[in-house]
This record gives structure tokens, C-alpha cells and sequence, in this order.
């Protein structure tokens, strides 16, 4: 109470205290009781512990969204995507991809799959925050406390924000972060804006991300095109992908789908009758062929050209498509004839049996997983298999997932009339697919893989395209390229540039030679070569010397002309492999690579123009921009006259010569060389028609003999056949240039007319022109601007060779050179 003073008479006064506040008083305090104090208490310190729990919750929220990524950077997100290969039709063949994904926009994804995806994730999607504090706070529990799958019964939002900024550590500091991510995301960003993002991000399973990627894999359709129970099942996988992956788990697969069909239904999003439908019917799956097997070895090569220029992110995750040169149809036809070629060269040979054993090498034959069945095992594939069952007249292999049975009729080129006398359980054989049955069996051949390689190449003459490569018989087993990292001794198909030298210091192919017995003096003694057939046929016109493939007249050219010219000749045409000069190289004892043996001999149908061989025509970013491609190196290395002149050479090689089965069969303006070497280790043809150069090579890794009279008209040109029948199968009227034509237009421009820019390797000092070089040489590497890197040939040796085959007779003068080939 208040005491105050009157002016006048000093006297105290007491001021009357408000009647309403001595009401609150009275209800407030009421009698003095001891409860009442307790309550008092009691409710200050729940309040001050409130307060208190309230400022460590700001703190908390503080502290947690320090770290967190700012929302604008979700403004700039570009997902990694997938890099699509794509043929000279616009057809995709291969991929390169950190995630395989496809990013499409909103309007891409059709309602029935929106409406399956908010059934069951999240039916508040349209109208929460971001969100749902009670299914958070539970989801939070579940997910900390789980000994298994997580529960994640977040929102598509906060879904979003976990794949995209967080890691999925089961703590509640993550989750806060979530929740602040999540509704940051909803005040910047549209309901279709964070569905479109959630749709083209969440993992799906078997390596792809994203609701039109995993469409294309689970069911090879866009995602535009999906059915209901196709819908559903894609939106049953992202809470469980790999638990509920409908390639490992049908039965799983199947009941999480049909829950998702029930939500929906519940939801009013389709009818009953819809459910039951979507319901019985099977999963439906038609999985996506891997990437990358039908050119594996191409795509290779383009991704270390592209990996070169732009980077290894840009290359696996910026989605660009990259239109390469690359012709589908005849990629599959190289492919066959490659496999068929080389099974005819085993089945020429014999069973030779040898076979590796899994189960005596201790697997479980239940288990065991062959790489070949990574890839769809299918009709026309040649593929090793397990024999899993023998009887007298059955045997059957296991294929991965299916089973071959093969009957008599399929092992007797073997000569083994029972299969059991043969082939015992656990076995790894070799088959060819020729059909399947109705019962789901394959029918197949057997075959043999003692370890012969094969190799083929095709390029477009008037641009230096590369239309079609095989690098191997199979690239599971081994992704070294052997049409451009093995260098193989070239046999008699290196002798065009020695024709070459000689025709351009005045020879003609009317002039005569003598093909007969001479000696060479070399710095080492005297040096005696023989021809293939170990007969001399005389005095010849160059044409026919040539044709015939006849040793004695290419050694005495290369002799006149200078060896190193030879030499020269060749790093003109794009030889860049280092080749001492020794006069036995005139008759291919040089490692060449078929690489760059089909890029030379284009430049003979190209009226002597080279162009590198490439792989690539343009490369385009995500957003439609081209990103800056290199164009091929062009240049002009021979005047027409020179190639035309060669040209009457090649072409009488199959019209009359060694590839003269060419002519019979395909009757087509062609030209070409046989190449064989020394002991049948490498044999090789390389041809063209007035649009497409090949290159076939067929040889082991090791070095090994092929067998005796392997030539290269015998074991390579059978394959050659295969591929120009369909190269030219279109081009009945194409011809070469008449003499006197014009110059042959090409669809490039020369680099510098009249001068080449290749650079040759360092050859031999000069002064060191020795025939008596050893035979064993190291391996260069190559340095083609659109070639990887050659390696050594899996350890191999070079070995001595003399090109198109042995005669098998002692050597005589300096030893280690070759002698003989055709």
C-alpha cells in the first residue's frame, strides 16, 4: 500500500487500490493452502522446462540446417543421366552410365502411374507441406529401431530430399535435416515440379534410377506406355528395390504390386474390376537386353575417345548422345561372320577335346556362372555352357538359365559316336545356339574353343567411317581389341606398298620380272628367299607377280627401289608401327595392326587419298548443343595415277589371283591381298568395293602355328566373303573409275594436298640396314590419332614371318628372316 502526503497539511493518505485487481488477487492466491504453493512451483518449472526444451529445439534446427545444402542449388541439378550411342540410323546400341537414368519431364508420366505412386507413398502429396509430422515422427522410430528394411514412410518430398542431399544413416539429426530440406523444397518448388524430380531420381533397382529408365529396363517400353499392372509394379519398388526386384523375387514382386493395385482401389483411382484384372495378370516382364553387346568392342573405343576429349564425368553422367559412324546391320553381320569363320577353322582341326572341368576344379556345378550369360542367350550366339547330364545319345549343358540338349547330329563332326565316351558332367564346352523349343530348351551344336582369335574391320571409303569392328570372339572373356591394340605380322598383304614404291619411280604392271632363284648379299651373309610354292614360274608381268603373290618379285622391287622407301611408303599410308629396314620386310615380316591395314588400303579406291578411320560423327550435349568434335585427318599420300595403277593390281588378286573365290562368289567390282605368315600363325585379307574397305585377321593370341596350309584365302577370306555380300548388297551398280575419270569426289576435304601428315616412327638409323635383325622385336605403340594405344599382344612374341605361308623348308643364308610366302 501506497502512503502519500497532501500538500496542505502534510498529513499521510491512503490510495484505494482497484477493485478488479483485488478481485485477480483473491482468485489467484485464495487462502494460503499448501497445495496451492506446490502448484504454483510446479507450474513455473514446467513452463521454464518447456522454455528450455523449446530454445534446444531452435538451437537444434539452427545447428542442423548450417550444414545443409542451399535450396538454390536443387535450382541448378542436373542429374547424372545416361550417355546413348546411337548408329548412322539413329539407333541406340550402347551406353555409358554412373546411373542409369533417363530424365524426363512431368508430362512424360502418365496419370496411372502418378496415381499408383501417391497410393503408395504418399496420398497427401497434392495438399501437405511436405510434411506428414505424424507418419514422420513414426517413420523416424521405425527406421532407428528396425534391425531390417527400413520403414521410410516419409513423403515424395522428403524422400527427395534424403536421395539427393543425405546420406541414409538411421539417425534423428538426419531426419530433422530431412524435414528442413522438405519444406524448403515445398516453398521454392510446384507440386508437379517436385514430382517430376522425385520420379527422374529414386533408385529402381538392377542400376537404374528413375521411373522412364527403369521402364525401358523392366519392361522395354517408355515409361509413357506403361499398363496398369506394369505401373504398379514399378511403384512397388522404391521402397524395397532389391528385395522386392521382380527379376531376383517375382513371388515378392508380385504381392507388393498387387498391395499397391489394392491401395489404389481403396483410393477411388480405379475400379474394382481394374484391380482384379491388374491383379491376375503375370508380371510381364520383357528385361532390357545388357547394354553394349552387340559392338563391344566399339563402344570401347569410343568411350576412350570420349573419355580423352571430355572427361570421365561428362562422358558417364552429363547424358549426351553421341552419333557414331557405326552401321547396326552390318555390326551384326561381322559379328556372325567372325563366330562362323572361326568355328569353321576349329571344326576343320578336329576335337581336340582338352576340356576345362568345374566341378573337378572343386565349383559347385549349381552354382557356377559363366560370364557369357551376363548377356541373353539366344538364338545364333555362340556361348559356352556346363554339361550338367550325359547319356549315350543325349547330352545336356546349362546355359545360364536354360538348358541345351544336344543329340548326336550335333557332335559328328567330332567322330565321337556316344556322347558319354566323350563329355562327363562338369565339362565347359563351347555351343551354338540353333533354336529354341516350345518347352522354353534350346537346340544347339556343338563347337570347339581351343583359343583362336578372329578380328574384322570395315570402314567407309569416302569418309573413313568405321562401319562395323570385331575385336575377338568374345568379349566376356576378353576385351582386348585385336583390330587395334594387337600388332600381327602382316604377311604378303604389306607387298601393296611395295607395288606402290615401285610404280612411282616408273614401274608398270606390264613390265616383266623374273621369278626365279637369286641371293641377296646382306651385311650378315648371303640371304636365299623361296616362294610359297617352292617353284619359280619365270619371266611374269609385275600384274601377275603380284596377283599370285610370288615372293622372289617383290624382294627384288623392294631391292630396287630401296628398302626404306618401302618403309616410307608405308607411314605414308598411316602405318605408324616401327619397321626395321630389312629387306625382308617386303615380303611382311612387320607388325601391323588391322586398324591401320584397312585404313591404308582405302586409299586406293579413294584415287589415293587416306582418311583416318573414326568413330564418331557428333557428340550433342543433354540441351540439344553439339560440343566441339575434331574432324578426321585427310590426306592426300599418292597421286591418282599411283592408285589407279595399284588398282589393276588389287583388283586382279580376285579376279585371278590368290582371292579369286571372291570374284566367283560375289561378283562385284572388288579388290584386294592375301596376307600369310610364317609357320600359319597370322593370316589376313584385306579388300574393298568402290564404298566399303574390310579387314579380316584370324590368328592366336600366343603365336601359335594355325595348322598347315592356313593361308589367308583359306582361314580370313571366308569371312571377308561374309561381310562385302552384304556391304554391297544394296550397291549392284557401283563400279570404280574408268581410266581417264575424274578424280573421285569424297564426302571430306583434303588436309594439305599433296602432303601427309602422318608422322612415322623412328626406323632404323641409317648405316644399319641389316638383314640379320633379330626376329623377336619389341611392340610399339600405336600413335593413330583415332586409335587407343596398341599393347603388346597378351604377352605374346612377335615370331618371325613371311607373308601368305611357309614352305616349311630349312632356311638358308641369315637366319631368323622369313623365306617364304604366297
Amino acid at each position: 500500500m501506497q502512503t502519500l502526503f497532501h500538500r496542505d497539511a502534510g498529513l499521510p493518505e491512503i490510495e484505494e487500490e482497484p477493485l478488479w485487481r483485488r478481485v485477480f488477487r483473491r482468485i489467484v492466491n485464495g487462502p494460503e493452502y499448501p497445495s496451492r504453493r506446490i502448484a504454483r512451483k510446479f507450474t513455473f518449472f514446467t513452463l521454464l522446462g518447456l522454455s528450455a526444451v523449446f530454445g534446444a529445439l531452435c538451437g537444434l534446427m539452427v545447428v542442423y540446417s548450417i550444414d545443409l545444402p542451399q535450396i538454390d542449388d536443387l535450382t541448378r541439378y542436373r542429374p547424372n543421366t545416361t550417355t546413348e550411342l546411337l548408329d548412322v540410323h539413329g539407333r541406340v546400341f550402347g551406353s555409358f552410365a554412373l546411373e542409369r537414368r533417363v530424365a524426363v519431364p512431368y508430362s512424360e508420366f502418365p496419370p496411372v502411374l502418378k496415381q499408383a505412386i501417391l497410393s503408395i507413398e504418399d496420398k497427401s502429396f497434392e495438399s501437405n507441406w511436405g510434411v506428414n509430422l505424424f507418419r514422420a515422427i513414426g517413420a523416424a522410430y521405425r527406421d532407428l529401431h528396425a534391425k531390417g528394411r527400413a520403414q521410410g514412410a516419409s513423403t515424395l518430398t522428403m524422400q527427395l530430399a534424403r536421395n539427393l542431399f543425405l546420406s541414409s544413416e538411421k539417425t534423428y539429426a538426419r531426419k530433422i535435416q530431412e524435414v528442413i530440406l522438405s519444406m524448403q523444397i515445398e516453398r521454392r518448388f510446384t507440386k508437379e515440379q517436385i514430382f517430376e524430380l522425385y520420379a527422374n531420381q529414386i533408385y529402381l533397382g538392377r542400376g537404374t534410377y528413375g521411373f522412364e529408365a527403369g521402364s525401358e529396363y523392366y519392361f522395354s517400353k517408355h515409361v509413357k506406355e506403361l499398363t496398369l499392372p506394369e505401373a504398379a509394379l514399378l511403384a512397388a519398388l522404391p521402397k524395397g528395390p532389391e528385395y522386392y526386384s521382380p527379376v531376383r523375387f517375382p513371388d515378392r514382386a508380385l504381392k507388393r504390386r498387387n498391395l499397391v493395385l489394392s491401395e489404389m482401389e481403396s483410393d477411388g483411382k480405379i475400379t474394382k474390376a481394374q484391380a482384379q484384372a491388374a491383379m491376375a495378370a503375370p508380371l510381364g516382364l520383357h528385361v532390357e537386353s545388357p547394354p553394349n553387346t552387340i559392338a563391344p568392342y566399339f563402344v570401347e573405343e569410343v568411350r576412350r575417345q570420349l573419355e580423352k576429349e571430355f572427361g570421365v564425368e561428362e562422358v558417364h553422367g552429363a547424358g549426351l548422345k553421341v552419333y557414331t559412324t557405326l552401321d547396326l546391320d552390318l555390326q551384326t553381320v561381322a559379328n556372325k561372320a567372325v563366330q562362323d569363320g572361326a568355328a569353321a577353322y576349329e571344326r576343320r582341326h578336329g576335337w581336340k577335346g582338352e576340356l576345362e572341368n568345374v566341378v573337378l576344379e572343386g565349383q559347385d556345378l549349381g552354382k557356377y556362372q559363366h560370364p557369357d550369360w551376363s548377356q541373353p542367350v539366344e538364338k545364333g550366339r555362340y556361348v559356352h555352357g556346363v554339361v550338367v547330364a550325359v547319356e549315350p545319345k543325349r547330352v545336356t549343358v546349362k546355359l545360364g538359365a536354360k538348358d541345351a540338349v544336344l543329340t548326336p547330329d550335333d557332335w559328328k563332326w567330332t567322330q565321337n559316336e556316344d556322347g558319354d565316351s566323350f563329355l562327363k558332367n562338369g565339362d565347359l564346352v563351347y555351343v551354338h545356339i540353333v533354336s529354341e523349343e516350345e518347352d522354353g530348351s534350346l537346340k544347339a551344336t556343338l563347337e570347339q574353343d581351343t583359343g583362336a582369335q578372329a578380328a574384322m574391320m570395315a570402314v567407309n571409303n569416302a569418309d573413313g567411317e568405321v562401319l562395323a569392328m570385331v575385336g575377338g570372339r568374345d568379349f566376356a572373356l576378353s576385351q582386348f581389341n585385336r583390330a587395334t591394340q594387337a600388332e600381327r605380322q602382316v604377311g604378303s598383304s604389306f607387298k601393296p606398298y611395295v607395288y606402290t614404291t615401285a610404280i612411282e619411280a616408273g614401274a608398270k604392271p606390264t613390265d616383266i620380272i623374273v621369278d626365279g632363284p637369286t641371293t641377296f648379299p646382306t651385311p650378315s651373309g648371303p640371304y636365299t628367299p623361296h616362294n610359297y610354292e617352292s617353284d619359280y614360274k619365270g619371266a611374269m608381268t609385275l600384274i601377275n607377280a603380284f596377283a599370285e603373290s610370288r615372293n622372289i618379285p617383290a624382294l627384288k622391287l623392294a631391292a630396287r627401289v630401296g628398302i626404306r622407301k618401302v618403309i616410307e611408303t608405308a607411314h605414308d599410308f598411316g602405318v605408324t608401327s616401327d619397321i626395321p629396314a630389312f629387306l625382308p620386310i617386303a615380303i611382311g615380316a612387320a607388325d601391323i595392326s588391322l586398324y591401320e591395314q584397312v585404313g591404308a588400303y582405302s586409299v586406293f579406291p579413294n584415287d589415293g587419298i587416306r582418311i583416318e578411320p573414326h568413330y564418331i560423327r557428333k557428340v550433342v550435349q543433354a540441351d540439344g548443343l553439339p560440343l566441339d568434335e575434331q574432324p578426321p585427318q585427310v590426306d592426300e599420300v599418292i597421286s591418282v595415277e599411283t592408285a589407279r595403277t595399284m588398282m589393276q593390281l588389287l583388283e586382279a588378286v580376285v579376279q585371278h589371283g590368290t582371292a579369286a573365290s571372291a570374284g566367283a562368289q560375289l561378283k562385284h567390282p572388288l579388290g584386294g591381298k592375301t596376307g600369310t605368315t610364317n609357320d600359319f600363325t597370322d593370316a589376313w585379307f584385306l579388300g574393298f568395293s568402290p564404298s566399303v574397305t574390310c579387314g579380316t585377321w584370324i590368328g592366336f593370341d600366343d603365336r601359335r602355328s594355325l595348322g598347315e596350309k592356313e593361308t589367308g584365302a583359306r582361314a580370313a577370306l571366308p569371312m571377308w566373303i561374309d561381310f562385302m555380300r552384304a556391304a554391297i548388297a544394296n550397291k549392284p551398280n557401283e563400279a570404280f573409275p574408268a581410266e581417264g575419270a575424274p578424280k573421285k569426289v569424297l564426302d571430306v576435304a583434303v588436309s594439305k594436298p599433296g602432303v601427309t601428315n602422318i608422322v612415322p616412327r623412328e626406323a632404323a638409323p641409317k648405316g644399319s640396314e641389316d638383314e640379320d635383325a633379330p626376329e623377336t622385336k619389341a611392340q610399339p605403340k600405336s600413335t593413330a590419332p583415332s586409335a587407343p594405344q596398341a599393347k603388346p599382344n597378351n604377352g605374346a612374341g612377335s615370331g618371325s614371318s613371311a607373308p601368305d605361308a611357309p614352305s616349311g623348308e630349312p632356311r638358308q643364308g641369315v637366319s631368323n628372316l622369313p623365306t617364304d610366302t604366297n
